[in-house]
């Protein structure tokens, strides 16, 4: 799919995810989610399986998981996901603008256990309403740490 959306781009028309992102949105209740290089391999299978999120995992795609973090920003944009990462980077708003993001999400935890417990909390908090909004932190970021959102 993104051979066909890189083609497509550089023909200077809509582009198939162009198209297709906001019928997605509205297909499905599971939130849409990009998950970059940084993202451990066993945390997105976790958002996949556990959480039932929709989860595109850059690793999966050989070209990519070499694209820049600005190549990221803008595809999870275009693709209408919220972008998950561990990479602190994407707080600069100088390099990657809030108001041109479909959300960042940027976690941090001292073990793959309590980045699962994490993920599950903003799965509640963020995900959980009725219906679960699509991308609930469009247009801004949110650093969270480990400790974040316990009861």
């Amino acid at each position: 799919m993104l051979s066909y959306f890189r083609r497509e781009q550089t023909k200077g028309m809509g582009t198939l995810s162009s198209e297709l992102a906001p019928e997605a949105e509205r297909l499905t209740e599971r939130p849409r989610i990009y998950a970059d290089a940084n993202v451990p391999a066993g945390l997105v299978a976790y958002m996949r399986s556990r959480l039932g999120w929709d989860v595109l995992f850059v690793l999966e795609d050989q070209e990519l998981r070499r694209a820049s973090d600005r190549r990221h920003y803008q595809l999870a944009q275009q693709l209408r996901r919220t972008l998950v990462t561990l990479d602190r980077d994407y707080l600069d708003d100088r390099r990657f603008p809030p108001r041109e993001g479909a959300g960042v999400l940027v976690i941090q935890a001292p073990s793959a256990q309590q980045l699962s417990q994490l993920m599950a909390r903003v799965n509640r908090r963020l995900f959980g309403g009725e219906p679960a909004p699509p991308l609930p932190l469009e247009g801004r970021k949110l650093q969270l740490h480990s400790d974040w959102g316990r009861d």
